[in-house]
């Protein structure tokens, strides 16, 4: 395998341990167990493993004080802790955090996800993964099976643990679905809305992990006009538009409002800044370990002699995605398209990729496609703006994602 791992165990548990390890042994690492704290914390000084696996449980000295004593001298770039507990408690995960450990293992150990939750923490990986890259309204059909017919929705998922769903258009049915047939329980999300336009907020009612009691969400985004995240929402499941209120969510369900600016979000940077759309749109940037995402729809881009052009606004706009690794961005029309959508509040192709060029993007997503076009006018889309990428002598890397992909980061 690539990349083998050093891994220390240290767990009072021998039968445990020995599990662990087998499991690690066999996926082609290399594993140590220590049943006490005390002693393994001289041996993990010196050896300075890969990687250790720690109970929290334990006689004398306990796994998180073990964590804090090995932060005392080891950063995570040097060494990854990882904490295998029984204990289900959000606070003890918290607490995990805290004493500097990199990730969190559930007890039992589930044999067929166990080394891939290991993979994920020593890689310190972000998944990003498409669940819908449509705009306005899903367009199901057998002309658009390659880059699927579903409406924005795109999640993060973070070495340890954290859970990031962008937007709640009809992806997020098939979100929920995955998340329910994996058998995940307590689940915890942060669901970042950019507007409440129906195509990205239409399926918060039809996302079932809502209506579990004990998983956790807190949906995040930015009042229109005085009217905040919740009171959207709440409108949206009322009365008149739908037979169920958010009384009937047996998760805990809590509200965050925004603004533009700079935010920690369980122990994550997000930045938001206001997008060039009707009323009020936050595009988002997450930095991570040296790393950002930047995920900005809906927006509009005028050509430089449109009446509606502001270079106060592209000055802005360019430095808020400046450097990202990944830029996941509205591209809705091809540019023949565009004239006759002015003003519409999106962007068409050629002006997303000066966007992403201006701002040294490492790699262009283009998403919120036109409910008009099939798969091949999206594949022409990509086309031209590779075309200009390459004329431009660039190595940005750009494509219209596949809905079900997902891009390790």
């Amino acid at each position: 395998m690539e990349n083998p791992k050093r891994v220390f165990i240290v767990d009072d548990y021998a039968s445990i341990a020995v599990v662990a390890k087998t499991l690690l042994e066999n996926a082609g690492h290399e594993a140590t167990i220590f049943t006490s704290s005390t002693e393994a914390l001289s041996e993990i000084l010196s050896q300075k493993p890969d990687c250790v696996l720690l109970d929290i449980m334990m006689p004398g000295m306990d796994g998180l004080e073990l964590c804090r004593q090995i932060r005392k001298v080891l950063s995570p770039s040097e060494l990854k802790i990882i904490i295998c507990s029984s204990k289900s408690f959000d606070y003890d995960r918290v607490q995990a955090q805290e004493a500097g450990a990199d990730g969190y293992i559930q007890k039992p150990i589930e044999h067929e996800t166990f080394i891939d939750q290991i993979n994920a923490v020593t890689s310190d990986d972000v998944t990003v993964r498409f669940w819908g890259a449509r705009g306005t309204l899903p367009r199901p059909g057998r002309d658009t099976n390659k880059y699927g017919g579903n409406t924005m929705c795109v999640t993060m998922s973070f070495p340890q643990g954290q859970f990031f769903i962008f937007d709640a258009g009809s992806g997020l049915k098939y979100l929920g679905d995955d998340l329910l047939a994996q058998g995940r329980k307590r689940i915890t999300g942060r669901l970042f809305i950019s507007h409440p336009h129906w195509d990205h907020i239409s399926t918060i009612p039809f996302f079932a992990p809502l209506y579990v009691p004990g998983n956790e969400f807190q949906i995040i985004g930015v009042a229109q006009g005085g009217t905040s995240i919740s009171d959207q929402v709440k409108a949206q499941m009322g009365g008149i538009y739908f037979p169920i209120t958010i009384r009937e969510f047996g998760a805990h369900v809590h509200f965050l409002d925004l603004h533009e600016g700079t935010y920690e979000v369980d122990r994550i940077e997000v930045q938001t800044m206001l997008l060039s759309h009707p009323g009020n749109c936050l595009g988002y940037r997450v930095n991570y370990g040296g790393r950002s995402i930047c995920y900005v729809t809906d927006n509009e881009l005028f050509f430089a002699d449109s009446e509606f052009y502001s270079e106060e606004y592209e000055n802005r706009l360019t430095a808020f995605v400046d450097g990202a690794d990944v830029l996941i961005t509205d591209a809705t029309y091809l540019d023949e398209e565009y004239p006759g959508k002015v003003g519409w509040g999106h962007s068409c192709v050629s002006q997303v990729v000066e966007l992403a060029l201006g701002a040294q993007v490492k790699s262009l997503y283009l998403v919120h496609h036109d409910p008009s076009q099939n798969d091949d006018a999206i594949g022409r889309k990509v086309d031209f703006a590779r075309d200009l990428i390459s004329e431009r002598g660039s190595s940005l890397s750009c494509m219209a994602p596949l809905e079900g992909q997902s891009v390790v980061v």
